[in-house]
């Protein structure tokens, strides 16, 4: 245990101090394909009854058409978090008829690549510009890899903290500026340590064998329609998964807010000759924003991102560099299929000691060598986790994940204690003690469950997400909302939709004028 982490350990476990740790904010935003009854991928339009997918603050739509996204506010307790997006599900539901929320990450089998509607989101040109940006993805990446579905994890600790901290440790930073490299400093411990995470909760370890639409692999075949790897823990997170040659350039270490926010703004305005070859439009129709590295700073596939609440047509760039940093939006998170939202309480409440684990300990800057051992740590826990003495690289050495896996939990331990000493209870010892017993038995683990429970049941990928989805539009019609939140949602589908009428009927603007001083908002930065 690092000296720095027992002293901040300590100073926040000070009577004056712990109800800070009651004021974290969590925010969860799920990914869903919708299917039709028998697990194809429903080609219906975004149902109205749902509201405004552009305007919507919590029902939208994310890649295609079929891609639902829901999204929490923003609540000092995940279980008032869960019980959110628990309503936001039962509104939906009731509202999809006989389609049904498909339960995995992977996506079900998918139509041909023409046939996977992108999402629609009206004439306005903000609207437009979502529907052109998400062309330009599949230009570049294709369709069916933007089908697949995560969750991610919106965390922040509060503002009051971080000057108590600064002032403990005689930095001289401002406190925004102290707040930010705090920030960062947590996401480079989670890009040292996030290993862990796809361990205790990946659950994508089998997919579809349409997937791949024929490109060479090195899965194994379950049965005729499934493809896996024995001892895989998310594929979603691996190089089937969101890859990119364009990008692979683009790993930031995080060493500091500036040197992300200098990475970002010379990939969306570097072109990229492939990109370039193509051009923004073909036979007059836009077909992708630019033909930089990436479109729009969103177009980043990073497993953790630093974030900002922007205001009304500010970019996210341009809010970390007025305001600094806010909070954290994990996104390597696989949706659950054994639970209704795709993750529980249980989860939560152990990502909240990781994440202030990852916070409050020491974290030195990134080498080189470093950043590539995390990422090689990753990925080869993702594809291979479970392996049996699975070897993983710290600070030059091997050391087996197993030993490493136990040591973490240790240092993670005080935070749940510290978290549970401020909430009363032992919920996050609880939720530790849970992962301590998937170090301790592969079996335990979701991706090792979902692939057990197929061979059981002599089902393929497809058949076993199917059940599952089913159980779980049954589970959320069981228990319709209430009255009062059966009105809220309606009135926020109806007066989104009213608001999206309200940007159509604005004075029409040329729509290239439009995305030119999109890109020129990004252009003055950088020459700034």
């Amino acid at each position: 245990m690092s000296d720095l982490l027992s002293r901040r350990l300590a100073l926040l476990g000070e009577r004056a101090n712990l109800p800070l740790l009651t004021q974290c904010l969590h925010g969860i935003e799920r990914e869903c394909l919708r299917v039709d009854g028998n697990g194809q991928l429903a080609l219906t339009p975004h149902s109205p009854a749902l509201g405004s997918a552009l305007t919507h603050a919590q029902i939208t739509t994310d890649y295609s058409e079929s891609l639902l996204e829901f999204i929490t506010p923003a609540e000092a307790d995940p279980a008032q978090t869960l019980a959110d997006l628990e309503k936001i599900h039962r509104f939906t539901v009731d509202k999809l008829g006989d389609e049904l929320l498909w339960s995995p990450s992977m996506p079900c089998r998918l139509p041909s690549e023409e046939d996977i509607p992108i999402a629609r989101y009206g004439t306005s040109p903000i609207g437009r510009l979502k529907y052109v940006y998400r062309k330009g993805l599949a230009v570049r990446y294709g369709k069916t890899m933007q089908c697949i579905a995560g969750i991610h994890y919106n965390y922040s600790l509060p503002d009051a903290l971080w000057p108590l901290l600064k002032q403990a440790e005689g930095d001289p930073q401002s406190d925004r500026e102290y707040q930010s490299a705090r920030y960062i400093a947590m996401i480079r411990n989670f890009r040292r340590y996030s290993w862990l995470l796809m361990y205790l909760f990946g659950a994508a370890p089998a997919l579809d064998k349409s997937f791949l639409r024929g490109r060479p692999h090195d899965l194994d075949s379950l049965d005729a329609d499934t493809l896996y790897l024995p001892y895989a823990t998310s594929l979603r997170m691996s190089d089937l998964g969101y890859q990119n040659n364009a990008q692979a350039g683009l790993t930031p270490c995080y060493n500091s807010l500036d040197s992300y926010l200098g990475s970002l703004r010379q990939a969306v305005s570097t072109p990229y000759p492939p990109y370039a070859e193509i051009g923004t439009k073909q036979d007059g129709e836009w077909v992708q924003l630019n033909t930089n590295v990436i479109q729009i700073e969103n177009e980043y596939y990073s497993s953790i991102r630093p974030k900002r609440v922007t205001y009304t047509g500010e970019r996210p760039i341009q809010a970390l560099m007025a305001r600094g940093v806010q909070y954290v939006e994990v996104r390597c998170l696989d949706i659950n299929p054994f639970l209704p939202l795709g993750i529980d309480l249980t989860e939560a409440r152990f990502l909240d000691a990781f994440l202030l684990f990852c916070a409050l300990q020491d974290s030195p800057p990134m080498a080189g060598e470093e950043c590539r051992s995390a990422t090689d740590n990753f990925q080869r826990v993702v594809k291979e986790g479970r392996r049996p003495g699975l070897q993983l690289q710290r600070h030059g050495h091997t050391t087996s994940l197993t030993e490493w896996a136990n040591e973490l939990l240790d240092r993670i331990a005080r935070t749940a204690e510290l978290l549970d000493a401020a909430q009363g209870g032992q919920e996050h010892a609880e939720a530790l003690a849970a992962q301590r017993a998937k170090v301790a038995n592969p079996e335990l683990t979701p991706s090792a469950r979902v692939l057990a429970e197929m061979r059981e049941r002599g089902e393929s990928f497809s058949q076993f997400s199917l059940r599952q989805s089913r159980q779980h539009a049954d589970y959320f019609r069981s228990q319709p909302l209430d009255a009062e939140d059966q009105d809220r949602f309606e009135n926020m589908a109806r007066q989104s939709l009213d608001e999206q009428a309200r940007l159509e009927a604005e004075p029409e603007v040329d729509f290239d004028t439009f995305v030119a001083a999109y890109q020129a908002s990004i252009l003055g930065l950088i020459s700034n």
